[in-house]
């Protein structure tokens, strides 16, 4: 590895490092959030309230028009160009866009509520005000993350951490606790704060770019590059855009449908989508450090790109996959072989979806596996071709899902979801490695292999000496024994001699202690 390589595997190990931490406070809040939901609400209005609040995050994805990662690529290549003069007005051009088009449908969708509450659920008098809520959070959450896509092409990744992974959700708990003290605990008013969560999410959005972008000189300078400008911009959002929407249906399709078919002659209840929904929030915790690795690795791709630096863009490539599934592992091991102890913290009730649970992360871990596939598409410019993967999952999502729910329940919801996310893993892979040529792939993937046998070995060893009736502590007790034995094992096995130089040295610089010694 050459000196400048190092240096990106150091701030990208670096941005990721701080970053989960900020995902960690992230998901631990929302977290504590889904669990004093549904102990206060219970599981058929905390049903409504996911399907409220997932309804407005999925419509302010699709609405932003794709501007939030038009602006990581395109602030990303103009700044390795040396351009930075002409970022402030790429930057107002797209937030221009998604808000015209998030107000619209945000308006749109506000009117419509009654008619989703009847369409998705079987408690329209409770679902239409948490559609309304939701409603008017849409052009809230599109622009938040459209201020965050700026300053993620500057690759400074702690204002996503501020605003998205610590002020929404720890926001959300502090106001829905006030509403349901001043106003009452219902599905509506915890809609609310989440919407005005989303709020203080754009303001500290909008105050990272600012600040970081004020030195910038305001006077376009050189060529630039055809895609900054507002056509271009259209035109990728044409395609970005039902991409973003697909992007977050193919993650709750399956739950609309159980939504929809609840009620009927079928095998669904509502208390069954709140347990489903719980299981799938569980299972989407093997994304927390995909996530992170895909917004800290995002401009880095469509910078070396744009350079041609194709043996660089390939040798990170494979290092962040291998980061990302040591990271997942430890999460894989509890939801596998601790689910209900997991469901069990939402309720006595929802230890119903054990079996569902682990049919998801099986699905779950394969997009882990070949790491940030889609962003790379998207940051190398085949965003038509992730639309197509898009198309082709939700056709696979809801097929399923009408096909097996009727007679499986919610396990026919869980195999619909993990077929999908399995099926678009695998096509991405492909994808990647014809338009791209890089391959996540390499020998060093083994070494991952004897610490997670040796942390699933010791966890289930610790699990059967435990009372199935102790819950928590089989949870805590076996669930951090294989952890730490994991984490232990990999550091002394798992890791090659470079990286564990540089996992210290980047420990080393959050900690404060200074850099580690040069090798």
């Amino acid at each position: 590895m050459g000196g400048d390589e190092h240096a990106d595997h150091r701030n990208i190990l670096g941005n990721t490092g701080q970053n989960v931490l900020g995902l960690g406070i992230g998901a631990a809040a929302t977290f504590v959030a889904q669990v004093l939901m549904t102990r206060t609400l219970g599981d058929a209005r905390y049903g409504v309230v996911t399907l409220a609040t997932q309804f407005a995050f999925i419509a302010a994805a699709a609405t932003r028009f794709g501007m939030d990662v038009a602006d990581v690529r395109l602030v990303a290549i103009l700044i390795g160009r040396g351009e930075a003069g002409r970022v402030r007005g790429l930057v107002r051009r797209s937030v221009a866009i998604a808000g015209a088009v998030s107000v619209t449908f945000g308006i749109a969708s506000f009117f419509a509520s009654p008619w989703m509450a009847r369409t998705f659920s079987e408690l329209p008098a409770i679902a239409t005000p948490a559609f309304q809520a939701a409603a008017i959070g849409i052009p809230l959450g599109a622009l938040a993350f459209t201020y965050m896509g700026a300053t993620r092409g500057l690759k400074i990744m702690r204002y996503t951490l501020y605003a998205q992974w610590t002020a929404q959700p720890i926001g959300w708990i502090v106001l829905s606790l006030a509403g349901w003290a001043v106003v009452a605990d219902s599905a509506g008013v915890t809609t609310m704060a989440f919407t005005l969560s989303w709020g203080l999410a754009l303001v500290i959005a909008w105050w990272g770019w600012q600040k970081q972008s004020r030195g910038f000189v305001q006077v376009p300078t050189g060529k630039g590059i055809p895609e900054e400008e507002t056509r271009s911009l259209l035109r990728f959002g044409a395609l970005r855009a039902p991409a973003t929407l697909f992007s977050q249906l193919i993650f709750w399709t399956d739950f609309f449908v159980l939504s929809a078919l609840s009620g009927g002659q079928g095998a669904v209840s509502a208390a069954q989508v709140g347990i489903y929904g719980a299981a799938l929030r569980a299972a989407q915790s093997l994304f927390l450090f995909l996530t992170s690795v895909s917004l800290t690795f995002s401009p880095f791709v469509a910078d070396l790109h744009h350079r041609g630096e194709h043996d660089k863009l390939d040798g990170l490539y494979k290092s962040v996959t291998r980061w990302t599934l040591a990271a997942t592992i430890p999460v894989l091991l509890v939801l596998a072989i601790l689910p209900g102890p997991v469901l069990h913290i939402f309720g006595a009730d929802f230890t119903q979806g054990e079996d569902a649970l682990r049919i998801l992360i099986i699905g779950m871990i394969a997009p882990v596996l070949v790491g940030t596939v889609g962003f790379i598409l998207i940051m190398v410019g085949r965003t038509g071709w992730d639309l197509c993967v898009y198309l082709g999952g939700f056709a696979i999502d809801i097929g399923l899902a009408y096909a097996l729910i009727p007679s499986l329940g919610i396990k026919g919801a869980a195999i619909a979801q993990a077929a999908t996310l399995t099926a678009s893993a695998g096509a991405r892979l492909l994808l990647v490695r014809r338009f791209v040529h890089i391959w996540p792939f390499d020998r060093h993937f083994l070494r991952l292999l004897t610490p997670a046998a040796m942390g699933a070995a010791v966890m289930v060893g610790a699990s059967l000496v435990i009372p199935d009736a102790r819950w928590f502590a089989d949870l805590v007790i076996a669930g951090g024994l294989g952890v730490v034995v994991y984490v232990v094992t990999l550091l002394l096995f798992g890791l090659a001699p470079a990286e564990r130089r540089m996992v210290v040295t980047v420990m080393r610089k959050i900690t404060g202690r200074g850099a580690a010694p040069a090798a």
